[in-house]
């Protein structure tokens, strides 16, 4: 971490541009001067105000005020508002970079480095925001991203052990902890992007709409088709409502079979029951939320906008077999695309 924060010094002196600025601010302040507020690096405390006077100078943010508001945070309290020397020993060493680069390069820094610090301040708060929403801390196992950010994903077990080193973090995965399929940057899709792309399809019964209906609910069918195994009965759907292409599927493939959607949102099973032959004798809703718990039935289907913890579900399955929706870069097994254009892909456990 030291050497990667040294070469993010000289990667701003060799391409200064806004957004590099920015992602090295986000990164930074995220990975390296995290860590370095919960396990300083040095055993010396010369060299570790050293190192957080640097820190100061290349991230615009002095280190300690950084510190003493986050360990507020994990405590759950108001930072006391004390300003202590080395607190504003590094308030003042910003300033002073800032005073150096406007009377050095004022083109510079207000094209550069004001636009740049601006937008690295804003993906900080926005990661922020995210890491906590609604439910308190949420974690994202995704090993690209822990990969590049030092296990930051691991959140709620950060939170639970504030002290432990980024590489125990892994082996102190929580059961029951809250979980996104997204990083905090891209954690809004959670809220925003799957129900609203799925409300694409919904009436008023418009020639684009059924289009669109036909288009959906063929591709699914298809790559269902290819990964049913012989002999289910019973079939359980999670988050079958808005547009219920999973439910009317299956009925086609397996009429025979007893389907039960469990749907938490008494509106989206209204919407569901609309679509001719949804709502028959094969058919019925449940409305609850479903905790991930075991289910009676031969095949259960994961819906891709799943807010619990998706790789417990690949690793215990809730069923003899399950058909999980996932991205279409997202291979597990025996799957089957769905569309690129709906970048999905339908993959069997």
């Amino acid at each position: 971490m030291i050497a990667l924060a040294l070469l993010h010094g000289l990667i701003l002196v060799v391409w200064p541009v806004w957004p590099v600025m920015a992602l090295g601010v986000w990164w930074n302040s995220n990975t390296i001067s995290h860590n370095f507020i919960h396990r300083p690096f040095f055993r010396e405390r010369w060299a570790n105000r050293l190192f957080s006077a640097y820190l100061s100078a290349l991230l615009g943010i002095p280190q300690a005020l950084w510190r003493d508001l986050h360990l507020a945070h994990h405590a759950d309290t108001s930072w006391r508002g004390k300003i202590t020397g080395q607190i504003a020993a590094e308030s003042a060493l910003v300033v002073a970079v800032w005073m150096a680069l406007a009377l050095g390069s004022p083109r510079f820094f207000l094209a550069v480095y004001l636009p740049g610090y601006g937008t690295g301040l804003g993906l900080c708060a926005l990661q922020g925001y995210y890491e906590h929403f609604r439910q308190g801390a949420v974690s994202h196992y995704g090993a690209i991203y822990n990969f590049m950010c030092f296990n930051d994903g691991y959140h709620a077990e950060h939170h639970l052990y504030p002290g432990a080193a980024w590489r125990e973090l892994p082996s102190r995965k929580l059961d029951r902890a809250f979980t996104s399929r997204w990083p905090a940057l891209l954690r809004w899709m959670d809220v925003f992007s799957l129900e609203q792309l799925e409300r694409l399809v919904l009436p008023p019964p418009i020639i684009p709409a059924r289009a669109l209906q036909s288009f959906v609910l063929s591709r699914h069918r298809r790559a269902m088709a290819a990964l049913i195994p012989a002999g289910v009965e019973r079939v359980t759907i999670v988050g079958g409502g808005l547009f219920p292409r999973t439910a009317l599927a299956i009925r086609e493939l397996l009429p025979r079979a007893r389907i039960v959607v469990i749907e938490s949102n008494a509106n989206h099973i209204d919407i569901a029951r609309r679509f001719a032959g949804i709502d028959n004798a094969n058919v019925d809703f449940e409305q609850r939320r479903y905790a991930g718990e075991p289910l009676d039935c031969d095949l259960a289907v994961i819906p891709l906008s799943y807010h619990g913890d998706r790789e417990r579900v690949y690793q215990h399955p809730p069923a003899p077999a399950v058909l999980m929706h996932d991205w279409i870069w997202r291979r597990r097994g025996t799957g089957r695309a769905v569309s690129i254009w709906l970048l999905k892909r339908i993959n069997r456990i």
